[in-house]
């Protein structure tokens, strides 16, 4: 828990002061163009920095190195990084450097378009595909692998084995999918940012209670130990993602100073979907990440229905956009979706201590 705890305040401090270097770097270099859709209090916006994600991430991985240092003392030795912390900062790192792409073509351009779809998309699938083939192809000495050739909801579902090239290919929809929804959700000062640090606490709960009963430790052979890989490590890269995005969130919160960009929520999106695959809860990730699917959902609705119609269902799409062309203020909005967020986590959470408190007799 000392390395947990070390990771998650040195993120939190780095991303603090880190922030505000970065809106001076980045203030007259990198003014977030803002798409017109109505809405005049954004206009104000106009100009605000974007790439904000670069002082999350960046805390992140610093705050990474630090926690295993702090390990030193209970190992006696260095605690080397493992594949499941390569694959999750390498989701982080590698997500952020696609949007920061889109970022820096935004702002060259001077307007809200950014990198072409299907370049996106190509993206996307590179970056599902290669970690997922790490994740399913290197176990551990254990023979843990950070992936899993089953469908997950808590556990590995026995009858439903989707072998290794079907666990890359639905790592890969993961990466794509929820990405693009944390992308979709990054739209009002804070709404992202605090939306994501409440979900990543979800999954540092998971893989730290994961640890106290991982299947690799000769205490926890019990049928209700988990059969993961690193568990330690998932908690620890968790809770410094807390702590950067906190640290982050102080700036970031209404008025905003900075954005997070696609840098950000890209990056963000990539590692959430990690997260559940290395904790094996891929179906759980839904309930988790209930605001973000229902932020999906409405601009799916929205667009099949003008497409097919012409018609448009909502005010406006994305989802709190359309509650700002409905009269709430921004502070409302941001508030309230932080409370569909928690509501989701808390469900998500209430699904996996139920499950654990079945398979071991209480």
């Amino acid at each position: 828990m000392r390395s947990v705890i070390v990771g998650a305040l040195t993120a939190f401090v780095i991303s603090l002061f880190l922030t505000p270097l970065a809106i001076r770097f980045l203030r007259n270099r990198t003014g977030q163009p803002i798409r017109d859709i109505g809405i005049q209090a954004h206009q104000v916006k106009r100009g605000t920095p974007t790439m904000g994600g670069v002082a999350f991430i960046s805390a992140t991985v610093l705050a990474y190195g630090v926690g295993h240092v702090a390990l030193i003392p209970l190992e006696g030795r260095p605690h080397l990084p493992t594949i499941t912390g390569l694959v999750l900062l390498g989701l982080f790192v590698c997500g952020g450097l696609l949007g920061f792409l889109d970022d820096f073509l935004k702002v060259a351009k001077k307007n809200s378009a950014g990198l072409a779809g299907r370049w996106k998309l190509l993206g996307q699938l590179v970056i599902g595909v290669g970690f997922g083939t790490i994740a399913l192809y290197y176990p551990s000495p254990e023979g843990f692998t950070v992936g899993s050739q089953y469908l997950t909801v808590v556990r590995e579902i026995d009858w439903l084995h989707i072998g290794k090239v079907g666990s890359v290919l639905l790592f890969a929809a993961l990466i794509l999918g929820t990405s693009n929804a944390v992308n979709l959700t990054d739209g009002l000062d804070g709404l992202a940012t605090g939306s994501t640090a409440i979900a990543f606490l979800a999954y540092l709960a998971i893989a730290y209670w994961q640890y106290r009963h991982w299947c690799a430790d000769s205490t926890n052979l019990s049928s209700s130990c988990y059969p993961v890989r690193d568990p330690l490590e998932v908690a620890l890269i968790a809770g410094a993602v807390v702590g950067a995005l906190v640290g982050f969130l102080w700036w970031n919160t209404s008025p905003a100073k900075i954005f997070m960009g696609d840098m950000g929520s890209l990056g963000l999106g990539c590692l959430m979907a990690g997260m559940s695959v290395a904790t094996h809860t891929v179906m759980l990730l839904p309930v988790i990440g209930a605001l973000f699917v229902l932020i999906t959902f409405q601009r799916i609705v929205q667009y099949v229905s003008f497409k097919t119609t012409g018609k448009r269902v909502f005010r406006s799409s994305p989802l709190h956009h359309h509650f700002e062309m409905a009269g709430w203020s921004e502070a409302t909005i941001v508030i309230r979706f932080w409370l569909l967020a928690g509501v989701g986590v808390a469900l998500g959470l209430g699904v996996f201590f139920a499950d654990f408190l079945r398979t071991s007799g209480w």
